[in-house]
């Protein structure tokens, strides 16, 4: 069932900061789906997911990479727990500024816990535009 983006309502919220793995769900130049387990973290405010990477990732080179020539590839996180899931839907860019990184492994380790050192850390930030799920 879909969810307004900028009002999901407070069960959703309160998922989306429980510790729950995910799937972040890329394409690849092929056009197939590339899919692989991530943690990501939700910022309501701003609307924006945020999962971290190293910068030679398949998922990190698949959204740079892109799947429109005019604008930034389009990226699904899905969050399942038992009958409640959630999907994130939207536009993906890779940043690898120092200010975005520290605040993306911050988040993480706020939700998970704190990540290993990676000198190779990227963040892909997810503008969600669509929020589906049960919760």
């Amino acid at each position: 069932m879909p969810h307004d983006p900028h009002a999901p309502g407070p069960a959703l919220l309160e998922f989306l900061t429980e510790r729950h793995l995910a799937t972040l769900t890329t394409v690849r130049p092929d056009g197939s789906p590339h899919v692989v387990p991530v943690g990501v973290t939700y910022d309501a405010e701003t609307r924006t997911a945020r999962v971290i990477s190293s910068r030679t990732s398949a998922k990190a080179r698949h959204v740079r990479a892109g799947r429109v020539p005019e604008g930034p590839a389009r990226v699904a996180v899905c969050q399942v727990d038992g009958r409640r899931w959630v999907t994130l839907e939207g536009t993906a860019v890779v940043r690898d500024d120092a200010a975005a990184v520290a605040d993306a492994v911050a988040r993480y380790a706020r939700r998970y816990r704190q990540p290993r050192e990676n000198p190779a850390r990227v963040v892909l930030e997810i503008s969600v535009d669509r929020i589906l799920g049960s919760a």
